[in-house]
């Protein structure tokens, strides 16, 4: 594993010698997806990732509601940047007309762009003399990760809105993400899909750590966001209890949640692009964590999730059967309402998929 101080110089020296900046980053950065994803290091649908010699093991799983064509996807990216102790994992859930290609174009484009900045903000730490990176590196590298973030959402989001073959004002995707760089773990949402640590407690059960807000327009923050933008929040008469975003003279778009890319008709109103980015120690007591978009948590307790993911003896097969429970929960729990897309992201802590 490289060490923390040579890396950043090396990126330093890398800065110092380009001078078209981003731009040559961003290649970079493409041309590491490109060679990872030949090298069978990314995944982009149902599968498991199990690189030799990682600490992961990845498991992923995705199936289309009864509302049409599955607007869910995912990413997984082992040595991520061609780092062999880092993973980048997300999962996205477009809604709208356009929002299955709203939400596999922020998965082409976030990954590359973060790593681009991440470099990027490495470098340029590196290089100023009132920064000294070598003391409290944790604090150190949770800042320059969310700086990252926040510079590239903000950018995704500007680029989604100029693209000229999607129509992304009335569409749009949550993105929830998740960086794992040794035993710290970064994560990203812009949403209402959910990260679920399961871990060991000091009785010796298996018990959930939600990871993530769910961001709901109901929100007191959000909500007041919302309203001070000029935007309105209610449910509908016959959906008690989901609270929607609202244009101020118009019941357009009704929008479930509070943060996603796209939605532009919206966007004046009170939502936002912007990542809540959170960091998390791994500890010898994490056994893995779940990352699931709405159609799961609609229907599935934390609980139940972790237990599921646990009790499945064959770890390849447990983002599946996670779904799969979901599936089956809808048509139990929810019951004349259409089978919302339900997909699932199973990270493992181990390289082995067998406990």
């Amino acid at each position: 594993m490289r060490q923390f101080s040579s890396m950043l110089n090396g990126l330093a020296r890398s800065l110092r010698g380009k001078n078209s900046g981003n731009d040559d980053g961003r290649e970079a950065a493409e041309a590491m997806a490109k060679d990872a994803k030949k090298n069978d290091m990314v995944l982009r649908s149902s599968g498991s990732v199990n690189i030799d010699g990682s600490d992961n093991f990845t498991t992923v799983f995705s199936k289309r509601g009864r509302k049409g064509v599955n607007q869910d996807c995912a990413i997984v990216w082992e040595e991520f940047g061609c780092q062999a102790d880092m993973l980048f994992c997300g999962i996205f859930d477009g809604h709208g007309p356009w929002g299955h290609f709203v939400a596999k174009k922020v998965r082409e484009s976030l990954p590359s762009s973060l790593l681009c900045n991440w470099q990027e903000t490495l470098a340029q730490a590196s290089l100023d003399p009132d920064t000294d990176l070598e003391s409290d590196k944790k604090l150190k590298r949770f800042h320059i990760w969310k700086h990252s973030y926040l510079k590239t959402c903000a950018a995704v989001d500007h680029e989604l809105e100029q693209h000229r073959r999607i129509d992304s004002f009335y569409s749009g995707t949550t993105a929830l993400t998740i960086v794992r760089q040794g035993d710290l773990m970064y994560v990203a949402n812009i949403g209402d899909s959910r990260a679920v640590l399961a871990t060991t407690s000091d009785d010796g059960d298996l018990v959930p750590v939600q990871l993530t807000v769910d961001f709901k327009p109901n929100l007191p923050q959000e909500a007041e966001r919302i309203i001070q933008c000029k935007g309105r929040v209610f449910c509908m008469h016959d959906e008690p209890g989901v609270h929607r975003v609202w244009l101020p003279d118009e019941e357009s778009p009704g929008l479930a949640m509070s943060r996603a890319f796209g939605d532009y008709c919206i966007k004046d109103y009170g939502l936002i692009s912007d990542p809540e980015v959170t960091q998390r120690h791994i500890t010898s007591r994490d056994q893995f964590v779940v990352l699931a978009t709405d159609g799961v948590w609609d229907v599935v307790s934390n609980q139940e999730a972790i237990q599921i993911v646990c009790s499945t003896l064959d770890k390849a097969k447990a983002a599946k059967r996670l779904v799969e429970f979901a599936v089956q929960a809808w048509k139990k729990k929810r019951k004349g309402i259409a089978i919302d897309d339900i997909s699932a992201i199973c990270l493992f802590f181990h390289s082995s998929p067998l406990e």
